[in-house]
């Protein structure tokens, strides 16, 4: 296998990086002695193995992260992956405020990465739940039992649409507020479109 070679679109995202810059620098060099390929997928650093991605360089403002795609398959033998959010299925980080602690985990890191890699070449693949494991909120439910027809339009979408209309919904911590999202979004659903159509 041949060395990664550097991919033009991330220098030039680590030339432009105000924070975070040495620790994406560490961390790029980290993947790219895994032998990844560099590429640029969603506006950051993502190294890929046979065209599958494998982990992404990411930065917040409190810290940074090596996203693994897969990471909900790995065994996280140290105990470090950071599932983001409960909605979030198949991803996993592991999240740095220096570069002192990448410094000190690369060994892990990389162990971590070509496991990653492994999932990749077994051809594993995250178990996603059905949409219907999904609670849905009682203002749509309530529409759906007023307008038969938003509930058929609703079902016919693709399950990626119909959980992230649930997640938007269900988010407000006020009935009023997930209320006027279902209005607002009612013939969006009815015209077959999801949330960001």
């Amino acid at each position: 296998m041949t060395k990664s070679r550097l991919n033009p679109k991330v220098d030039e995202f680590l030339s432009k990086a105000n924070k975070w810059r040495a620790e994406y620098e560490k961390l790029r060099n980290i993947a790219l002695d895994c032998e990844l390929t560099e590429e640029f997928k969603w506006m950051h650093p993502c190294y890929t193995f046979e065209k599958k991605n494998i982990v992404l360089i990411h930065g917040f403002k409190e810290y940074c992260a090596l996203l693994f795609h897969k990471g909900a398959l790995l065994q996280d033998a140290h105990g470090i992956l950071i599932q983001q959010t409960e909605n979030v299925q198949a991803a996993r980080q592991i999240r740095f405020t220096n570069v002192q602690e990448i410094v000190e985990m690369e060994t892990i890191l990389k162990a971590y990465i070509y496991e990653a890699i492994e999932v990749e070449k077994a051809g594993l693949k995250v178990k996603f739940k059905n949409t219907t494991e999904f609670i849905i909120p009682e203002e749509l439910q309530n529409k759906f039992e007023e307008i038969p027809a938003l509930k058929s339009a609703f079902e016919a979408l693709t399950p990626g649409r119909q959980r992230a209309y649930i997640h938007y919904f269900s988010k407000p911590k006020q009935s009023k507020t997930r209320e006027s999202r279902v209005e607002k979004y009612m013939q969006q659903i009815l015209n077959g479109k999801g949330l960001n159509d």
